[in-house]
């Protein structure tokens, strides 16, 4: 039995989807907060549990007869060390054959502000005893749906990252790479750098975008002060702020530029080019 923990976040349903290709729904465990907002996949045979990062308890109950555990990261920066420290817990418990776990990039090395959440947690389930495999994700694609459309709208691009290059991909290439992990044999103790096949600069994402659109669009770098002061008259909160300010300082500094083609090997297939992404954004 595969349990996928966050089943309804936005790389939790795209992972259950793969593991619906490979293997009998009945296989399958959706851990989610709330099952309500799981209905599409218990429809599919699904068997959906409540699992909260926050409730042992209910963390527990969700593992029951797991063989193999995915753990995709929090999305509340700053709590997620803990939380993830219950899962690792609840799985030890359990006593699944494999815990996968959707890391950072070059976790021990990287500059992110990040990465020391992400490194804790594998420190964890190193000291746990509980059989790893180690997902270091890069960069989604996604993460610029907005910027992408703010620049269309707007004829320009802001950010701090200088010349810096991004190796982004797709959600669907990693769920696929983390799929072909959950469904295979050989990953324990392995570690996997995850991220796209080619590395772009914004200038390149603004010229893409422009190509695509039919409008000019252009990437203004700006110190990380005025980057800062930008992002914060956009209304954005002052911890999403400084998180993108220090993401675009990481980049200038080559922390997300590596393809050394894990992504790639795992998923069978080529990642996503920037310029398709682009495009299916631009439709929607």
């Amino acid at each position: 039995m595969i349990v996928v923990t966050g089943a309804t976040g936005q790389l939790g349903r795209l992972v259950v989807e793969e593991l619906l290709q490979r293997v009998p729904a009945g296989q399958i465990v959706a851990a989610v907060r709330s099952p309500e907002k799981a209905a599409d996949l218990a429809a599919k045979g699904v068997d959906v549990r409540r699992a909260d990062y926050d409730e042992p308890a209910s963390l527990a109950l969700a593992f029951a007869g797991a063989d193999r555990v995915l753990l995709i990261s929090g999305s509340e920066v700053g709590r997620r060390l803990p939380q993830h420290k219950a899962v690792v817990d609840a799985a030890q418990q359990a006593g699944v054959g494999l815990l996968a776990y959707t890391s950072v990039l070059n976790a021990d090395t990287s500059p992110l502000g990040l990465a020391p959440e992400h490194l804790g947690t594998e420190g964890h389930i190193r000291e746990s005893g509980v059989p790893f495999t180690f997902l270091r994700n890069g960069w989604y694609t996604e993460n610029y749906e907005a910027a992408v459309h703010q620049g269309v709208e707007h004829g320009f691009l802001i950010g701090s990252a200088g010349t810096g290059r991004v190796a982004s991909a797709t959600r669907g290439d990693f769920a696929a790479a983390t799929a072909a992990v959950l469904t295979g044999e050989g990953h324990e103790g392995k570690i996997y750098e995850l991220s796209g096949d080619v590395a772009w600069s914004f200038s390149e994402l603004a010229e893409a975008i422009s190509r695509i659109a039919g409008k000019e669009v252009v990437y203004r770098d700006v110190p990380p002060e005025e980057h800062r002061r930008a992002l914060t008259g956009a209304g954005l909160p002052e911890p999403v702020v400084e998180m993108l300010v220090d993401v675009d300082r990481c980049i200038a500094e080559g922390a997300l530029a590596g393809t050394p083609g894990d992504l790639k090997t795992l998923s069978g297939r080529p990642t996503t080019p920037l310029a398709e992404t682009l495009a299916q954004v631009l439709r929607d």
